[in-house]
């Protein structure tokens, strides 16, 4: 029971939080001349505000949280967070169905960028910032987020915002979690301020500026426009996005110890491997696509065809999934690139979604140690990973972890195919759900949505974001404990 009133407690402050951005997107539905979404998110607001209250006051503070503890609190938080997001969608109405709504709402909060709206420039402005203010929550992290507003001098409630990273995602950071979570949210609204900025400067309206900009930096990849990035047609404003979306990409402590280096922080951009692997990685991806575009005369200027390539490959890469052009229309071996793009994505530690970069990296070293070890069994070395050390076990744990993700896409793949759908767009909308990505090919290719899926397939989608943006392990632990609870009841 203590596990269960732990969990509302945290829920109740994640709704307090979500209750204050509502009544900001209220404002701008006010401001907006009255726009259509303002009794809808007004209602919201008031719903979110008696449930998080309500949750709070009939609950007591936990001085200790154990892991276990943590996990259903992290699953819970984000969880109520989806449903109770949707809430604006479906009072809303007009293409917003319930399973509609809810899709449209955890694919904000998993930053995956995914759409069900055919007219996305017929929804009013309170809405829209709703909707990409979700994705910017969820870019910084639900439970993150709830530990700034409420973590204490003893720091015993910013522990939880680690359960949302990765082992890996801490290989760079030293110091208090409460300290890991400031760092995080300073480098995150400094890096959307600036994007703003620069956005506008480039000649975004304010609105679409702000909205961009916060989208680009959580790596959703919503839009206000119907055709995305490419509405604006303008090379300046997609090479501040691409910038933007990039540094997104990175471990965001890495940013922080850049520009504000510390004794106990070191590393910075310009000295860590796996940064330089990663932008060599996309770079490379850039140099591929432009060469394949230009052979098979899909663009016949080099330009034109860098600055697709430049864009589409940083969008992809990052898991942002903004677009300037129809890639169902380029060749496959372009389409195999973005494919392995979206796989392996960006750096732990930031925004970005998919296997990360950097435990692709410790796999395949662990994998050339594993070699030799088979030649000579005491010659096996411990995998380096920008100055600190991997063993055989924590190894073999990432492996394990990427051989999981590829497994459950497999049978994501499976489940699509077997529902109509043909092999590419199968593949490519089960490792777009899971890796938080959005477009895939075919009917939701970079120009497409996810409209036209059965409400089955939708919430299929669903469950494939959330395993994603949680990284498996959560969500499989509290599943797998309520599951365990269940049936030992119904043995007796």
């Amino acid at each position: 029971m203590s596990i269960f009133k732990s969990t509302v407690r945290f829920i109740g402050f994640t709704l307090l939080g979500l209750f204050v951005l509502m009544l900001f997107a209220a404002l701008i539905a006010y401001l907006d001349h009255l726009d259509g979404s303002l009794v809808a998110l007004l209602i919201s607001s008031g719903i979110t505000l008696a449930a998080g209250l309500g949750s709070v006051l009939s609950t007591k503070a936990r001085q200790n949280i154990d892991l276990k503890t943590g996990f259903f609190i992290v699953t819970g938080c984000w969880v109520a967070a989806c449903l109770f997001g949707a809430l604006p969608f479906v009072l809303y109405g007009h293409e917003f169905t319930f399973v509609n709504a809810l899709f449209e709402s955890v694919s904000g909060f998993t930053t995956t960028g995914a759409s069900i709206l055919n007219d996305i420039e017929a929804v009013p402005k309170g809405l829209l910032f709703w909707r990409i203010a979700t994705a910017w929550i969820g870019g910084i992290g639900v439970v993150s987020l709830v530990s700034i507003l409420i973590s204490t001098r003893n720091d015993r409630h910013s522990q939880l915002a680690g359960l949302e990273l990765s082992s890996i995602a801490k290989e760079y950071y030293r110091g208090r979690r409460r300290q890991f979570i400031y760092r995080i949210l300073t480098v995150y609204v400094g890096l959307t301020l600036a994007s703003t900025y620069g956005l506008h400067l480039a000649g975004m309206t304010w609105f679409d500026a702000i909205t961009h900009a916060m989208s680009a930096c959580s790596t959703c990849g919503f839009s206000t426009k119907n055709i995305s990035v490419a509405a604006f047609d303008s090379p300046a404003i997609e090479a501040i996005l691409c910038v933007s979306m990039l540094l997104a990409g990175i471990n965001f402590s890495l940013i922080f110890s850049t520009f504000w280096p510390s004794g106990s922080n070191r590393k910075n951009l310009f000295n860590t491997r796996i940064v330089k692997v990663f932008l060599g990685s996309v770079l490379l991806g850039i140099l591929c696509l432009t060469v394949d575009l230009l052979l098979s005369k899909t663009y016949h200027s080099v330009w034109e065809a860098f600055r697709v390539a430049s864009f589409q490959m940083c969008s992809i890469t990052t898991t942002t999934g903004f677009a300037t052009t129809d890639t169902n229309l380029w060749p496959s071996f372009c389409k195999a690139i973005l494919i392995i793009g979206s796989l392996i994505c960006g750096c732990s530690g930031s925004t970005s979604g998919g296997i990360k970069i950097d435990r692709v990296w410790v796999a395949l070293r662990g994998t050339s140690e594993m070699f030799k070890s088979l030649i000579d069994p005491n010659k096996y070395g411990y995998v380096r990973l920008d100055g600190g050390s991997k063993t055989e076990e924590e190894v073999s744990s990432v492996i394990s972890f990427i051989m999981l993700y590829i497994l459950i896409v497999s049978v994501g793949m499976a489940v699509y195919v077997a529902s109509g759908m043909d092999f590419l767009t199968g593949l490519s909308a089960s490792i777009a759900c899971m890796g938080n990505v959005g477009p895939g090919f075919g009917v939701v290719g970079s120009m497409g949505n996810y409209a036209g899926l059965s409400d089955f397939l939708k919430l299929f989608s669903i469950a494939l974001m959330l395993l994603g943006r949680l990284e498996i392990y959560p969500i499989m632990i509290v599943l797998g404990s309520v599951a365990k609870k269940v049936l030992n009841r119904s043995r007796f």
